[in-house]
């Protein structure tokens, strides 16, 4: 009797292929596994397709900004805060914008390339303050990995010395422009710590390829590939090894358990065809970003986990946190009339401000960073709107072009990136009615910020406020109040969303251990964003993707012994 042939089984599915799920396929393909990834979104490659050395007028709307290009037409990310048929929605009272990208490599196409390591500090908070746990690991158990990453990826910077701002393997960074220069001084009066930035933009070739030629257009995708993105760097070798199998169009909809509770394999909606397709693995990775992956948790249930997989503390979905932000731009006089010449740079600010002070000192408990934006990079579509605000600007005509030409690069602006402290009130759980356009049922946001958050984004509006007055600077905006919330970026807006699958020693209280898997399923894990107990000061790429590694590391420990 022929019988039919049994579907084929991988060693590991990964869902999700940005930072966390690159790297764990990378690192698991070297290490012999036999991956499937699946991706929601479609194909990208920055060798072809990405948008760099493109004027604005080579489109009709000069670059502006699309539903599907939040962030300007020739961006690298296809993605955004709203989807078409992929909506969420918000508990009353809440202010809530969820990114998603939707396209290999997820939000390591455009994303800032700021690759800071968490330092000592921000893995014992509780100890240090008791207002969000321990992590269940310290930094001399991710310090290698760190290494790792630095010498695989490659990064730029500056060994410093400093306690909690850990110094890497650099590769030399690029000069200061003219107005970093002036920053860096006005930061030196004040009493600031301001240093080169560090990216992962390499600086010199780099296992294979080409050092950046400072074309300023890192968001757009690097044709060079001299930034780092999940896509070229970690799955096109993945690719080459013949053990990666890329599904993309692949929309998760839930793992599937077997009759012992182990995770065996991932359903999920072909998006060109809408038919459910189901995927078979001795281990499954999830790798989707935070919220994507709760989501997937809340609604793989079963009558072995009624309250979703994962989830017998309760805590999947929980304990949200994204970066504070807030931003102010002043007017430099001093710029005026300054010689105009080519200072692209890197896709970003050269210089940045780690956090500087002690917070025993202050009102508010965890600290940020400060990055600097200015210059005279290519103008984008909607640039100089609002040159009626400055001191000098304004009019109609000849005059008026005129002063876009005497005023472009005279501005010079600071974003601060602090830390939110986990709070009950900050959570996501699935909407018990509304569904997306694949019949998978949508989150449903609950978000708060504290005072602690506050009294921060205050401080922040403070700080920038006096460097541009250090500067001889003119800010055309009033301080905000408390009651603007000193013009604090809603939840989310940042997009460095994290937590609602935290590890921790303590399974009633967590949902995996110290190496992301899952307390309750033994061959499920987690790679992104989620697993983290808390945020720090700093953006948190560098730290998925390092810990994305140590967790493929103990895959394939795992897979040696037989356990899994």
């Amino acid at each position: 009797m022929n019988l039919p042939p049994r579907r084929e089984q991988f060693d590991v599915c990964i869902v999700g292929s940005g930072a966390g799920g690159g790297m764990a396929a990378w690192a698991l393909t070297q290490a012999g596994a036999r991956v499937v990834l699946l991706e929601a979104g479609g194909p990208w490659d920055n060798t072809k397709d990405a948008y760099m050395l493109r004027w604005p007028y080579d489109s009709p709307r000069r670059g502006a900004s699309t539903k599907a290009k939040p962030f300007g037409e020739f961006d690298a990310c296809v993605g955004g805060w709203e989807l078409d048929g992929e909506p969420y929605t918000l508990a009353p009272g809440t202010r809530f914008d969820w990114w998603r990208a939707r396209m290999v490599g997820g939000r390591t196409n455009h994303w800032g390339r700021i690759s800071l390591r968490f330092g000592p500090d921000d893995f014992r908070r509780g100890d240090l303050d008791g207002l969000s746990p321990n992590w269940p690991i310290r930094y001399d158990d991710i310090a290698p990995y760190y290494d790792r990453l630095d010498e695989l990826v490659g990064l730029f910077g500056s060994v410093e010395g400093l306690h909690n701002q850990p110094d890497g393997i650099f590769h030399p960074p690029p000069r200061p422009r003219a107005y970093e220069l002036l920053v860096m001084d006005a930061a030196r009066r004040q009493r600031v710590t301001c240093i080169p930035a560090r990216l992962s933009v390499i600086t010199r070739a780099h296992n294979g390829r080409t050092a950046c030629h400072y074309c300023g257009q890192c968001n757009r995708g690097c044709l060079t590939n001299s930034n780092f993105t999940s896509t070229n760097v970690l799955i096109a070798p993945a690719l080459e090894t013949g053990r990666l199998t890329l599904r993309t169009g692949a929309m998760a909809r839930e793992v599937t358990v077997d009759e012992r509770g182990r995770a065996g394999g991932v359903s999920y909606i072909d998006t060109a065809t809408g038919k459910e397709r189901h995927v078979r693995a001795k281990v499954v990775v999830l790798a989707a970003s935070a919220c994507e992956t709760a989501r997937l948790l809340l609604n793989s249930r079963s009558t072995r986990f009624p309250q979703g997989l994962a989830n017998s503390s309760g805590a999947v979905g929980r304990y949200l946190t994204d970066t504070t932000g807030s931003d102010v731009e002043g007017f430099i006089p001093r710029l005026v009339g300054r010689t105009v010449y080519n200072e692209d740079g890197v896709g970003g600010g050269h210089v940045y401000m780690p956090w500087w002070l002690d917070n025993a000192k202050l009102d508010f408990p965890r600290g940020y960073h400060i990055e600097v934006y200015g210059g005279l990079g290519q103008p984008s579509a909607g640039w100089g709107s609002g040159i009626e605000m400055l001191p000098v600007g304004g009019g109609w005509g000849r005059s008026l072009k005129q002063d876009y030409r005497r005023y472009w690069g005279t501005t010079i602006g600071f974003s601060g990136r602090g830390e939110m402290i986990p709070n009950d009130g900050s959570y996501c759980e699935l909407d018990p009615t509304v569904k997306d356009k694949y019949g998978i049922p949508v989150l449903r946001f609950h978000w708060n910020f504290s005072e602690h958050e506050y009294n921060q984004v205050r401080h922040m509006q403070e700080t920038f406020r006096a460097l541009i007055a250090e500067m001889g600077g003119q800010v055309s905006s009033p301080m905000p109040t408390r009651a603007e919330g000193y013009n604090i970026a809603p939840g989310g807006r940042i997009i460095h969303e994290l937590g609602g699958a935290r590890m921790g020693s303590d399974p009633s209280t967590s949902v995996l251990d110290a190496n992301c898997r899952a307390h309750d399923v033994p061959n499920l894990f987690v790679a992104d964003g989620a697993p983290f107990p808390s945020q720090a000061d700093k953006n948190p790429t560098w730290s998925i993707m390092a810990l994305a590694w140590r967790t493929s590391d103990h895959i394939t420990a795992l897979r040696k012994q037989g356990a899994v």
